[in-house]
Protein backbone atom coordinates (compact mmCIF):
# COMPACT_ATOMS: atom_id res chain seq x y z
CA UNK A 1 0.00 0.00 0.00
CA UNK A 2 1.17 3.29 -0.66
CA UNK A 3 2.68 5.64 1.73
CA UNK A 4 -0.54 8.00 1.42
CA UNK A 5 -2.98 5.54 1.93
CA UNK A 6 -0.95 4.18 5.14
CA UNK A 7 -2.76 6.56 7.83
CA UNK A 8 -5.45 8.08 8.20
CA UNK A 9 -6.14 10.73 5.34
CA UNK A 10 -6.76 14.78 5.61
CA UNK A 11 -8.38 16.16 2.84
CA UNK A 12 -9.23 19.36 3.66
CA UNK A 13 -8.24 21.74 1.42
CA UNK A 14 -6.23 19.05 -0.86
CA UNK A 15 -5.22 20.22 -4.44
CA UNK A 16 -4.93 17.40 -5.48
CA UNK A 17 -8.07 15.04 -4.66
CA UNK A 18 -10.20 16.22 -7.71
CA UNK A 19 -7.25 15.47 -10.23
CA UNK A 20 -6.36 12.07 -8.49
CA UNK A 21 -10.55 11.23 -8.95
CA UNK A 22 -10.77 12.98 -12.67
CA UNK A 23 -10.18 10.12 -14.70
CA UNK A 24 -12.55 7.51 -12.29
CA UNK A 25 -15.23 10.03 -12.18
CA UNK A 26 -14.91 10.98 -16.14
CA UNK A 27 -15.65 7.32 -16.36
CA UNK A 28 -18.52 6.45 -14.08
CA UNK A 29 -20.99 9.80 -14.01
CA UNK A 30 -22.15 9.20 -17.14
CA UNK A 31 -23.73 6.08 -16.44
CA UNK A 32 -25.48 7.61 -13.67
CA UNK A 33 -29.44 7.54 -14.00
CA UNK A 34 -28.94 10.59 -11.79
CA UNK A 35 -26.73 12.70 -14.30
CA UNK A 36 -28.13 15.55 -16.69
CA UNK A 37 -25.01 15.64 -18.94
CA UNK A 38 -25.33 12.47 -21.08
CA UNK A 39 -24.46 13.19 -24.99
CA UNK A 40 -21.73 16.03 -23.88
CA UNK A 41 -18.30 15.48 -23.31
CA UNK A 42 -17.02 16.24 -19.83
CA UNK A 43 -13.66 18.88 -20.46
CA UNK A 44 -13.13 19.02 -16.95
CA UNK A 45 -13.62 19.09 -12.80
CA UNK A 46 -12.99 21.21 -10.03
CA UNK A 47 -14.11 21.23 -6.12
CA UNK A 48 -16.48 22.76 -4.03
CA UNK A 49 -16.30 21.12 -0.82
CA UNK A 50 -14.91 18.38 0.33
CA UNK A 51 -16.03 17.22 4.06
CA UNK A 52 -14.87 13.39 5.49
CA UNK A 53 -18.16 12.50 7.27
CA UNK A 54 -16.50 9.73 8.11
CA UNK A 55 -12.60 10.30 7.99
CA UNK A 56 -10.99 7.98 5.69
CA UNK A 57 -8.54 5.56 7.61
CA UNK A 58 -6.41 3.38 4.71
CA UNK A 59 -4.40 1.02 7.02
CA UNK A 60 -7.99 -0.18 8.49
CA UNK A 61 -9.19 -2.93 5.53
CA UNK A 62 -12.29 -3.34 7.72
CA UNK A 63 -13.43 0.23 8.17
CA UNK A 64 -14.82 2.61 5.41
CA UNK A 65 -14.53 6.37 5.39
CA UNK A 66 -17.08 8.32 3.83
CA UNK A 67 -16.36 11.35 2.28
CA UNK A 68 -18.92 13.87 1.22
CA UNK A 69 -17.79 16.20 -2.13
CA UNK A 70 -19.96 19.05 -4.18
CA UNK A 71 -18.52 19.02 -7.75
CA UNK A 72 -18.32 21.10 -10.65
CA UNK A 73 -18.78 19.08 -13.94
CA UNK A 74 -17.42 21.43 -17.01
CA UNK A 75 -19.06 20.69 -20.15
CA UNK A 76 -19.82 22.21 -23.54
CA UNK A 77 -22.17 24.82 -24.22
CA UNK A 78 -25.66 23.66 -25.63
CA UNK A 79 -29.08 25.43 -26.13
CA UNK A 80 -30.86 24.88 -23.13
CA UNK A 81 -28.21 23.47 -20.86
CA UNK A 82 -25.36 25.14 -18.24
CA UNK A 83 -21.89 25.01 -19.27
CA UNK A 84 -21.62 23.71 -15.41
CA UNK A 85 -23.08 21.86 -13.09
CA UNK A 86 -22.76 21.02 -9.18
CA UNK A 87 -23.35 17.05 -8.17
CA UNK A 88 -23.43 15.82 -4.85
CA UNK A 89 -21.18 13.00 -4.33
CA UNK A 90 -20.93 10.87 -1.40
CA UNK A 91 -17.95 8.41 -1.94
CA UNK A 92 -17.28 5.32 0.26
CA UNK A 93 -13.58 5.13 1.12
CA UNK A 94 -11.80 1.64 1.38
CA UNK A 95 -8.45 -0.02 1.12
CA UNK A 96 -10.45 -3.41 0.21
CA UNK A 97 -13.55 -3.40 -1.08
CA UNK A 98 -15.97 -6.75 -0.67
CA UNK A 99 -17.66 -8.40 -2.77
CA UNK A 100 -21.61 -7.03 -1.70
CA UNK A 101 -20.03 -3.82 -3.21
CA UNK A 102 -18.55 -4.83 -6.23
CA UNK A 103 -21.64 -3.12 -8.27
CA UNK A 104 -21.10 0.14 -6.34
CA UNK A 105 -17.36 0.42 -7.29
CA UNK A 106 -16.05 3.86 -9.27
CA UNK A 107 -12.60 2.58 -8.79
CA UNK A 108 -9.33 2.79 -7.17
CA UNK A 109 -7.15 5.70 -7.01
CA UNK A 110 -4.01 5.71 -8.49
CA UNK A 111 -2.79 8.62 -7.04
CA UNK A 112 -3.24 11.73 -4.74
CA UNK A 113 -4.50 11.59 -1.38
CA UNK A 114 -6.47 8.28 -1.46
CA UNK A 115 -3.75 6.88 -3.29
CA UNK A 116 -4.60 3.19 -3.57
CA UNK A 117 -7.67 2.98 -2.06
CA UNK A 118 -11.17 1.90 -3.80
CA UNK A 119 -13.79 4.39 -4.11
CA UNK A 120 -17.56 3.82 -4.20
CA UNK A 121 -20.71 4.74 -3.97
CA UNK A 122 -21.35 5.06 -0.47
CA UNK A 123 -24.68 5.08 -0.39
CA UNK A 124 -25.15 1.50 -0.92
CA UNK A 125 -23.07 0.42 1.71
CA UNK A 126 -25.10 -0.42 4.88
CA UNK A 127 -22.67 1.35 7.22
CA UNK A 128 -22.42 4.45 5.93
CA UNK A 129 -26.15 4.79 4.96
CA UNK A 130 -27.12 4.36 8.99
CA UNK A 131 -23.96 6.83 9.58
CA UNK A 132 -25.95 9.62 7.31
CA UNK A 133 -29.19 8.60 9.29
CA UNK A 134 -27.17 9.11 12.50
CA UNK A 135 -25.70 12.72 11.54
CA UNK A 136 -29.44 13.47 11.06
CA UNK A 137 -30.39 12.62 14.70
CA UNK A 138 -27.88 15.00 16.12
CA UNK A 139 -28.03 18.43 13.96
CA UNK A 140 -24.91 20.57 14.14
CA UNK A 141 -22.20 21.17 11.47
CA UNK A 142 -19.49 18.90 9.91
CA UNK A 143 -16.95 20.75 7.14
CA UNK A 144 -19.25 22.35 4.98
CA UNK A 145 -22.46 20.16 5.46
CA UNK A 146 -24.66 21.66 8.41
CA UNK A 147 -27.44 19.15 9.67
CA UNK A 148 -31.27 19.87 10.89
CA UNK A 149 -34.37 18.43 12.08
CA UNK A 150 -37.58 18.94 13.54
CA UNK A 151 -39.19 18.99 17.09
CA UNK A 152 -39.97 14.97 15.94
CA UNK A 153 -37.33 12.23 17.47
CA UNK A 154 -36.33 9.78 15.00
CA UNK A 155 -35.57 6.11 16.22
CA UNK A 156 -32.23 4.66 15.98
CA UNK A 157 -30.82 1.61 14.55
CA UNK A 158 -33.45 1.70 11.36
CA UNK A 159 -31.72 -0.89 8.66
CA UNK A 160 -31.42 1.40 5.50
CA UNK A 161 -31.57 -0.17 1.43
CA UNK A 162 -30.98 2.28 -1.75
CA UNK A 163 -34.35 3.17 -3.58
CA UNK A 164 -33.75 1.83 -6.96
CA UNK A 165 -36.94 3.70 -8.65
CA UNK A 166 -35.09 7.40 -8.76
CA UNK A 167 -33.55 8.92 -12.00
CA UNK A 168 -33.07 12.54 -11.25
CA UNK A 169 -31.85 12.00 -7.34
CA UNK A 170 -31.00 8.92 -4.88
CA UNK A 171 -33.11 7.75 -2.17
CA UNK A 172 -32.47 5.67 0.71
CA UNK A 173 -35.58 4.15 2.92
CA UNK A 174 -34.69 3.41 6.56
CA UNK A 175 -36.91 0.35 8.20
CA UNK A 176 -39.74 1.70 6.00
CA UNK A 177 -39.90 4.33 8.45
CA UNK A 178 -38.71 7.09 6.76
CA UNK A 179 -37.12 7.87 3.04
CA UNK A 180 -33.87 10.39 2.65
CA UNK A 181 -34.01 11.92 -0.75
CA UNK A 182 -30.53 12.78 -1.81
CA UNK A 183 -30.12 15.77 -4.79
CA UNK A 184 -27.88 14.96 -6.81
CA UNK A 185 -27.35 17.94 -9.65
CA UNK A 186 -27.50 20.78 -6.88
CA UNK A 187 -28.23 24.31 -7.16
CA UNK A 188 -27.74 28.03 -5.06
CA UNK A 189 -31.16 28.60 -2.70
CA UNK A 190 -33.60 25.99 -0.56
CA UNK A 191 -34.76 23.13 -2.60
CA UNK A 192 -38.52 23.72 -3.43
CA UNK A 193 -39.11 20.28 -1.82
CA UNK A 194 -37.56 21.29 1.44
CA UNK A 195 -39.12 24.84 1.19
CA UNK A 196 -42.79 23.73 -0.15
CA UNK A 197 -43.52 20.73 2.27
CA UNK A 198 -41.86 22.62 5.54
CA UNK A 199 -44.51 25.64 4.37
CA UNK A 200 -47.53 23.40 3.77
CA UNK A 201 -46.97 21.74 7.48
CA UNK A 202 -46.79 24.60 9.08
CA UNK A 203 -50.26 25.42 7.58
CA UNK A 204 -51.44 21.87 8.68
CA UNK A 205 -52.15 20.19 5.56
CA UNK A 206 -51.73 16.76 6.16
CA UNK A 207 -51.71 15.93 2.06
CA UNK A 208 -47.39 16.15 1.61
CA UNK A 209 -45.31 14.23 4.27
CA UNK A 210 -43.52 16.49 6.37
CA UNK A 211 -40.11 17.15 6.61
CA UNK A 212 -38.28 15.11 9.77
CA UNK A 213 -34.59 16.14 9.06
CA UNK A 214 -32.58 17.77 6.25
CA UNK A 215 -29.09 19.15 5.35
CA UNK A 216 -27.37 21.78 3.97
CA UNK A 217 -24.49 23.10 2.48
CA UNK A 218 -22.83 25.48 4.60
CA UNK A 219 -20.50 27.05 1.24
CA UNK A 220 -20.91 30.52 0.70
CA UNK A 221 -23.88 29.52 -1.70
CA UNK A 222 -26.59 27.79 0.15
CA UNK A 223 -27.11 24.06 -1.30
CA UNK A 224 -30.05 22.24 -0.22
CA UNK A 225 -28.94 18.28 -0.09
CA UNK A 226 -31.41 16.08 1.26
CA UNK A 227 -34.43 15.95 3.16
CA UNK A 228 -35.55 12.87 5.18
CA UNK A 229 -39.36 12.50 5.20
CA UNK A 230 -42.01 9.29 6.89
CA UNK A 231 -42.29 6.55 4.36
CA UNK A 232 -45.34 5.61 3.25
CA UNK A 233 -45.61 2.21 3.62
CA UNK A 234 -47.98 0.48 1.48
CA UNK A 235 -48.74 3.47 -0.63
CA UNK A 236 -49.62 3.02 -4.25
CA UNK A 237 -48.60 5.87 -6.87
CA UNK A 238 -51.62 7.39 -9.36
CA UNK A 239 -49.49 5.65 -12.19
CA UNK A 240 -49.63 2.01 -11.54
CA UNK A 241 -53.25 2.34 -10.06
CA UNK A 242 -54.52 4.02 -13.18
CA UNK A 243 -52.73 1.14 -15.17
CA UNK A 244 -54.34 -1.23 -13.28
CA UNK A 245 -57.49 -0.20 -13.87
CA UNK A 246 -57.27 0.21 -17.40
CA UNK A 247 -56.04 -3.49 -17.68
CA UNK A 248 -58.80 -4.72 -15.55
CA UNK A 249 -61.09 -2.70 -17.54
CA UNK A 250 -62.16 -0.60 -14.60
CA UNK A 251 -63.28 3.05 -14.32
CA UNK A 252 -60.79 5.55 -12.45
CA UNK A 253 -63.58 8.68 -12.12
CA UNK A 254 -63.37 8.19 -8.17
CA UNK A 255 -59.89 7.87 -8.06
CA UNK A 256 -59.81 11.01 -10.12
CA UNK A 257 -61.97 13.09 -8.50
CA UNK A 258 -60.29 12.40 -4.87
CA UNK A 259 -57.18 13.58 -6.55
CA UNK A 260 -58.37 16.35 -8.18
CA UNK A 261 -59.79 17.42 -4.39
CA UNK A 262 -55.86 16.37 -2.58
CA UNK A 263 -54.67 18.59 -5.68
CA UNK A 264 -56.84 21.49 -4.45
CA UNK A 265 -56.06 21.33 -0.68
CA UNK A 266 -52.21 21.29 -1.52
CA UNK A 267 -52.89 24.50 -4.00
CA UNK A 268 -55.30 26.20 -1.09
CA UNK A 269 -52.34 25.60 2.15
CA UNK A 270 -49.57 26.73 -0.45
CA UNK A 271 -51.73 30.18 -1.05
CA UNK A 272 -52.58 30.76 2.67
CA UNK A 273 -48.71 30.06 3.58
CA UNK A 274 -46.64 32.14 1.17
CA UNK A 275 -47.46 35.09 -1.64
CA UNK A 276 -49.71 35.37 -4.21
CA UNK A 277 -48.79 38.13 -6.99
CA UNK A 278 -51.23 38.43 -9.45
CA UNK A 279 -49.96 38.22 -13.42
CA UNK A 280 -51.11 41.67 -14.90
CA UNK A 281 -49.80 42.42 -18.56
CA UNK A 282 -45.97 42.32 -18.24
CA UNK A 283 -46.20 39.11 -16.49
CA UNK A 284 -48.35 37.51 -18.72
CA UNK A 285 -46.37 38.71 -22.02
CA UNK A 286 -43.01 37.08 -19.74
CA UNK A 287 -45.54 33.95 -19.48
CA UNK A 288 -46.21 33.56 -23.34
CA UNK A 289 -43.17 34.36 -24.81
CA UNK A 290 -41.29 32.05 -22.28
CA UNK A 291 -43.65 29.31 -23.98
CA UNK A 292 -43.46 30.35 -27.61
CA UNK A 293 -38.86 30.09 -26.41
CA UNK A 294 -39.75 26.82 -25.45
CA UNK A 295 -42.10 25.65 -28.24
CA UNK A 296 -39.57 27.40 -30.95
CA UNK A 297 -36.46 25.52 -29.46
CA UNK A 298 -37.92 22.33 -29.13
CA UNK A 299 -39.17 22.26 -32.99
CA UNK A 300 -35.75 23.28 -33.76
CA UNK A 301 -34.45 20.03 -32.05
CA UNK A 302 -37.66 17.55 -33.30
CA UNK A 303 -38.70 18.26 -36.65
CA UNK A 304 -41.84 16.35 -36.23
CA UNK A 305 -42.70 19.61 -34.31
CA UNK A 306 -42.28 21.57 -36.91
CA UNK A 307 -45.82 21.53 -38.91
CA UNK A 308 -47.79 22.26 -35.82
CA UNK A 309 -45.95 25.52 -34.43
CA UNK A 310 -48.52 27.69 -35.94
CA UNK A 311 -51.58 25.90 -34.32
CA UNK A 312 -49.48 26.05 -31.22
CA UNK A 313 -48.94 28.83 -30.79
CA UNK A 314 -51.79 30.25 -30.71
CA UNK A 315 -52.66 29.53 -27.27
CA UNK A 316 -49.42 31.14 -25.96
CA UNK A 317 -51.04 34.11 -28.34
CA UNK A 318 -54.36 34.03 -26.46
CA UNK A 319 -53.18 34.21 -23.64
CA UNK A 320 -50.82 37.48 -24.04
CA UNK A 321 -53.54 39.11 -25.90
CA UNK A 322 -56.03 38.69 -23.01
CA UNK A 323 -53.38 40.40 -21.13
CA UNK A 324 -53.22 43.54 -23.30
CA UNK A 325 -57.08 43.47 -22.68
CA UNK A 326 -56.52 44.08 -19.04
CA UNK A 327 -57.00 40.61 -18.16
CA UNK A 328 -55.18 39.44 -14.70
CA UNK A 329 -54.39 35.81 -13.09
CA UNK A 330 -53.82 35.01 -9.52
CA UNK A 331 -50.16 33.15 -9.22
CA UNK A 332 -48.56 31.13 -6.02
CA UNK A 333 -46.23 28.42 -5.60
CA UNK A 334 -46.89 25.22 -7.15
CA UNK A 335 -45.96 21.76 -7.60
CA UNK A 336 -44.27 22.40 -10.89
CA UNK A 337 -44.07 19.14 -11.89
CA UNK A 338 -47.15 17.15 -11.00
CA UNK A 339 -48.21 14.06 -12.34
CA UNK A 340 -49.82 10.37 -11.60
CA UNK A 341 -46.70 8.85 -10.48
CA UNK A 342 -45.78 12.33 -8.19
CA UNK A 343 -49.34 11.40 -6.20
CA UNK A 344 -49.49 7.87 -3.60
CA UNK A 345 -52.58 6.56 -2.35
CA UNK A 346 -52.28 4.97 1.23
CA UNK A 347 -53.98 1.60 2.09
CA UNK A 348 -56.90 3.96 3.64
CA UNK A 349 -57.51 5.59 0.38
CA UNK A 350 -55.97 9.07 1.21
CA UNK A 351 -53.97 10.67 -1.51
CA UNK A 352 -50.69 12.38 -0.82
CA UNK A 353 -48.74 14.61 -2.62
CA UNK A 354 -44.83 13.78 -3.02
CA UNK A 355 -41.88 15.66 -5.09
CA UNK A 356 -41.85 19.19 -5.09
CA UNK A 357 -38.93 19.99 -6.84
CA UNK A 358 -40.52 20.74 -10.18
CA UNK A 359 -38.86 19.65 -13.48
CA UNK A 360 -35.41 19.31 -12.60
CA UNK A 361 -34.17 20.98 -16.13
CA UNK A 362 -35.31 24.19 -15.39
CA UNK A 363 -33.66 26.64 -13.50
CA UNK A 364 -34.09 27.16 -9.77
CA UNK A 365 -35.24 30.43 -9.52
CA UNK A 366 -37.97 29.76 -11.91
CA UNK A 367 -39.13 26.49 -10.13
CA UNK A 368 -39.56 28.68 -7.38
CA UNK A 369 -41.48 31.68 -8.79
CA UNK A 370 -44.99 31.62 -8.17
CA UNK A 371 -47.07 30.02 -10.88
CA UNK A 372 -50.55 30.06 -12.29
CA UNK A 373 -51.95 26.90 -10.02
CA UNK A 374 -53.66 25.50 -13.56
CA UNK A 375 -49.81 24.74 -14.50
CA UNK A 376 -50.29 21.77 -12.12
CA UNK A 377 -53.65 20.94 -13.62
CA UNK A 378 -52.69 20.94 -17.08
CA UNK A 379 -49.66 18.48 -15.95
CA UNK A 380 -51.94 16.27 -14.38
CA UNK A 381 -54.44 16.08 -17.27
CA UNK A 382 -51.51 15.16 -19.53
CA UNK A 383 -50.86 12.38 -16.96
CA UNK A 384 -54.22 11.00 -17.85
CA UNK A 385 -53.44 10.80 -21.73
CA UNK A 386 -50.25 8.91 -21.16
CA UNK A 387 -51.77 6.36 -19.16
CA UNK A 388 -54.42 6.11 -21.64
CA UNK A 389 -52.02 6.18 -24.31
CA UNK A 390 -50.08 3.39 -23.03
CA UNK A 391 -52.42 0.86 -23.07
CA UNK A 392 -53.83 -1.11 -26.01
CA UNK A 393 -56.23 -0.52 -27.62
CA UNK A 394 -55.64 3.16 -27.20
CA UNK A 395 -58.83 4.53 -24.71
CA UNK A 396 -58.82 8.12 -25.10
CA UNK A 397 -62.56 7.98 -23.68
CA UNK A 398 -60.96 6.74 -20.64
CA UNK A 399 -58.82 9.86 -20.36
CA UNK A 400 -61.56 12.45 -21.26
CA UNK A 401 -63.70 11.05 -18.47
CA UNK A 402 -60.66 10.86 -15.98
CA UNK A 403 -59.85 14.45 -16.76
CA UNK A 404 -63.31 15.99 -16.17
CA UNK A 405 -63.59 13.78 -12.94
CA UNK A 406 -60.10 15.22 -11.57
CA UNK A 407 -61.37 18.93 -12.35
CA UNK A 408 -64.62 18.10 -10.85
CA UNK A 409 -62.73 17.04 -7.86
CA UNK A 410 -60.66 20.12 -7.85
CA UNK A 411 -63.19 22.66 -8.38
CA UNK A 412 -65.77 20.95 -5.29
CA UNK A 413 -62.93 21.60 -2.85
CA UNK A 414 -61.19 24.79 -4.08
CA UNK A 415 -64.30 26.57 -5.28
CA UNK A 416 -63.18 27.54 -8.73
CA UNK A 417 -63.13 25.89 -11.51
CA UNK A 418 -60.09 25.33 -13.64
CA UNK A 419 -62.14 24.98 -17.06
CA UNK A 420 -63.43 28.02 -16.01
CA UNK A 421 -60.03 29.71 -17.65
CA UNK A 422 -59.97 27.79 -21.00
CA UNK A 423 -57.08 29.85 -22.50
CA UNK A 424 -54.95 29.60 -19.57
CA UNK A 425 -55.23 25.81 -19.40
CA UNK A 426 -54.71 25.40 -23.00
CA UNK A 427 -51.93 27.24 -22.81
CA UNK A 428 -50.33 25.46 -20.00
CA UNK A 429 -51.43 22.10 -21.48
CA UNK A 430 -49.66 22.83 -24.90
CA UNK A 431 -46.30 24.03 -22.79
CA UNK A 432 -46.16 20.59 -21.25
CA UNK A 433 -46.53 18.74 -24.41
CA UNK A 434 -44.11 20.51 -25.90
CA UNK A 435 -41.84 19.83 -22.87
CA UNK A 436 -42.79 16.26 -23.03
CA UNK A 437 -41.96 16.20 -27.08
CA UNK A 438 -38.35 17.10 -26.47
CA UNK A 439 -38.18 14.56 -23.68
CA UNK A 440 -39.10 11.68 -25.31
CA UNK A 441 -37.16 12.55 -28.51
CA UNK A 442 -33.98 12.78 -26.30
CA UNK A 443 -34.70 9.49 -24.12
CA UNK A 444 -37.51 7.39 -24.62
CA UNK A 445 -38.14 7.94 -28.85
CA UNK A 446 -40.76 4.99 -28.94
CA UNK A 447 -42.85 7.13 -26.94
CA UNK A 448 -42.77 10.37 -28.63
CA UNK A 449 -46.04 9.56 -30.92
CA UNK A 450 -47.82 9.86 -27.38
CA UNK A 451 -47.21 13.28 -26.76
CA UNK A 452 -47.41 13.90 -30.48
CA UNK A 453 -50.94 12.75 -30.59
CA UNK A 454 -51.65 15.52 -27.76
CA UNK A 455 -49.59 18.10 -30.00
CA UNK A 456 -51.91 17.46 -33.05
CA UNK A 457 -55.42 17.71 -30.61
CA UNK A 458 -54.00 20.66 -29.07
CA UNK A 459 -52.78 22.68 -32.36
CA UNK A 460 -56.57 22.03 -33.85
CA UNK A 461 -58.02 23.56 -30.70
CA UNK A 462 -55.91 26.12 -30.71
CA UNK A 463 -56.50 26.88 -34.04
CA UNK A 464 -60.02 26.71 -33.64
CA UNK A 465 -60.20 28.67 -30.92
CA UNK A 466 -58.13 31.22 -32.29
Amino acid sequence: MSEAASAQVTLANSTALIPSLGPLLHEWLPRQRWFAGKGRAITAFSLVSATEILPVDGSDDSTPGLLHLLVRVHQPTMPAQPPVDCYQLLLGVRSVLPQHLAPAAIGRVPDGPLAGLAVYDGLHDARLASLLLERLRTPGRLGDVRFDRGAQPIPEDLPPRVLDTEQSNSSLVYGNAYILKIFRRVFPGTNPDLELPLALSREGCGRVPAPVAWFEAATPERLTLGVLQPFLRGAQDGWQLALRALTTGHDFLAEARALGRATAEVHTALAAALPTPVLRRSQTDELAAAMVERLEAAAHAVPELVPYVPGLRTAFDAVAALGHRGRSWAAQRVHGDLHLGQALRGTDGFWSLIDFEGEPSRPLPERRSPQPPVRDVAGMLRSFDYAARSHRPWKPEWAARCRDAYCDGYAEAAGTDPRAEPELLRAHETDKAVYEVLYEARHRPDWLPVPMAAIHRLASASASAG
